[in-house]
């Protein structure tokens, strides 16, 4: 843990460039812990940190590089539509403070924008991107020369066009304020059950991806268009009315959205909506057991339930 003020006024910085590097909560944390150990051990064995922002930015960032080289394996073979672990913020609240931070950066969509980059692309184009380097520090950094990074950058931008308009930036009183109004509408339509006034707000080539890793129900491919959307959610939201299940207002990586919990008052999904023209462009679902677990105690309501495996007469 940070052992110092100094040292602990960067954390919120360090949580939200492991979390871009990562897409895991709980494992920015990990990497946030090396990253200050790491300090330590540096400190005892004699050496002289004269810029302490920049010896635990470098640290993270080339700690998320290696923790990307094993992560891409596990992605492969991930079962279904992979989303980042959200960093739920309470609508009625700040939340903690690296989380603020982070949600006004990060959205879910240029996070799965991110996954197609290599490591280092990934570091090159999040720390420029999205935390507003120049590249001089990203150099340093990733111990690159400026002129590489400038190329990978530029690389990187063109495999992502879209990065730059997926990212959001820090909401306004009045955005935030009319997201949270649309959000509330949103939810408050699709557990009533008004299918026509659902579709009303969606856009026409609205998507819906769900995260259940393989662990919980969800679909395993995109959803794509008004209709199709719409007769979904109505019918996840009616068997959630016959579980007792209910929605709680939150922003989700800097959007609009909610978290679901069951009965007993336990997580069972987070969603993210994607918001643009008034109309809803896109909406996110994470049901991951193992994705929600740092938000509070998880629901089994949607995970799948696995049968024994039969022995072998």
């Amino acid at each position: 843990m940070p052992g110092s003020a100094a040292e602990a006024q960067y954390r919120p910085l360090l949580f939200s460039i492991a979390y871009g590097m990562t897409g895991s909560a709980g494992d920015a944390e990990d990497i946030v812990q090396d990253a200050f150990l790491g300090l330590t051990r540096a400190r005892q064995a004699g050496t002289t940190i004269t810029n302490l922002k920049a010896y635990l930015t470098t640290a993270v960032t080339r700690l998320g590089i290696n923790y990307l080289s094993s992560a891409r394996v596990r992605r492969e073979t991930y079962v279904g539509d992979w989303l980042p672990e959200p960093i739920v913020v309470p609508a009625d609240s700040p939340g903690p403070a690296e989380y603020a931070e982070l949600a006004d950066s990060l959205s879910m969509a240029f996070l799965v924008l991110l996954e197609a980059l290599s490591p280092v692309e990934r570091a090159v184009f999040m720390l420029r991107e999205a935390f507003g380097y120049g590249y001089p520090e990203i150099a340093r950094i990733t111990a690159k020369t400026e002129p590489n990074c400038r190329q990978i950058f530029a690389r990187a931008r063109q495999r992502i066009a879209a990065g730059a308009q997926a990212r959001g930036g820090a909401p306004s009183p009045a955005r935030r304020a009319a997201g949270e109004q649309l959000a509330r509408r949103f939810f408050e339509t699709a557990d009533g059950g008004d299918l026509a006034a659902l579709l009303a707000m969606l856009a026409p080539d609205v998507v819906f991806h769900a995260d259940g890793g393989g662990q919980a129900q969800a679909i395993t491919a995109p959803v794509h268009g008004r209709e199709e959307v719409a007769r979904l959610l109505a019918g996840l939201f009616r068997r959630g009315r016959s579980l007792g299940t209910s929605v709680r207002l939150a922003w989700v990586n800097g959007q609009p959205g909610a978290v679901g919990h069951d009965a007993a008052g336990q997580v069972f999904a987070v969603f993210e909506l994607e918001v643009a023209d008034g109309v809803v462009q896109a909406i996110r679902t994470v049901v991951n057991p193992d994705k929600l677990r740092h938000i509070g105690p998880v629901s089994d309501v949607a995970r799948v339930t696995r049968q024994p495996a039969q022995e072998t007469p």
